[in-house]
């Protein structure tokens, strides 16, 4: 029986990262699509309770919705495809990189936790920079991760964040399997004054780098590999509980 697979993003339905990864997943089982129906960049993990769900059908096995990619990816795997679970959940292919603390803000990535807190192997792709994306680059080593997941799974609670130069195939050094790095940040508000003299902000700010952490995402992708990150679901500090229990429950 061929493999089903559920793809979504947080670029929007019309994005041409998301029509070359279909492009390219079509090879390997029967895909479906179901895509916000605008861009959803950075909404992170958001589920929409307050209000009812549009979706659309652009083409056969191909969806909108004007909801989150959390939306997306719930509305199709407990609405559209109730009759049979999807094998493979990816997520992207994403305009920019998804690195370090990105992870907490990106619905790209928050599709793919999505995915895994609903019990199938997910994956969230990124293609490093801001401009001049060439998709392409990305579907070599996309195929090679997504055959690698279909046939061997994930441990449970666990999705990749892979994220890939914006380079020709040729150019990439391999893949890295890396822990999540740490970004550095400058003046996260920008104030400004609009015509009738009333201030208004934009959230957001100069990244100055990262912290240079020994096989880190951020430093792989850096030195022209692919970075692989596994992501558990389980956000706990373990380290932090005995100090937690010395400090907060002793009588």
């Amino acid at each position: 029986m061929p493999k089903r697979i559920l793809i979504s993003n947080d670029d929007g339905i019309n994005s041409e990262g998301i029509h070359k990864l279909h492009e390219t997943l079509k090879k390997l089982g029967e895909v479906y699509v179901v895509a916000p129906d605008r861009d959803q960049s950075a909404v992170s993990h958001s589920l929409s309770l307050f209000r009812p769900l549009r979706l659309d059908k652009v083409s056969e096995y191909v969806y909108s919705v004007d909801g989150t990619p959390t939306d997306c990816i719930n509305l199709a795997v407990n609405g559209i495809l109730r009759d049979k679970k999807p094998d493979l959940v990816v997520s992207g292919i994403n305009k920019g990189e998804n690195l370090g603390d990105d992870i907490t803000y990106s619905g790209t990535v928050s599709a793919a936790m999505e995915g895994t807190l609903l019990g199938i192997p997910s994956i969230a792709i990124s293609i490093t920079g801001r401009e001049d994306f060439n998709f392409d680059y990305a579907l070599h080593h996309t195929d090679l991760i997504t055959k690698y997941v279909l046939e061997k799974g994930l441990p449970k609670d666990t999705l990749l964040n892979v994220n890939i130069p914006n380079a020709p195939a040729k150019e990439i050094k391999g893949i890295m399997i890396t822990k999540q790095g740490k970004r550095l940040y400058d003046e996260p508000i920008v104030e400004k004054v609009d015509p009738r003299g009333k201030k208004y902000y934009w959230i957001g700010g100069n990244e100055l780098g990262f912290l240079d952490i020994e096989n880190s995402d951020l430093v792989a992708v850096r030195e022209g590999y692919v970075s692989v990150t596994p992501i558990g679901l389980d956000l706990t500090n373990f380290g932090h509980i005995d100090k937690l229990k010395l400090d907060l429950t002793k009588e």
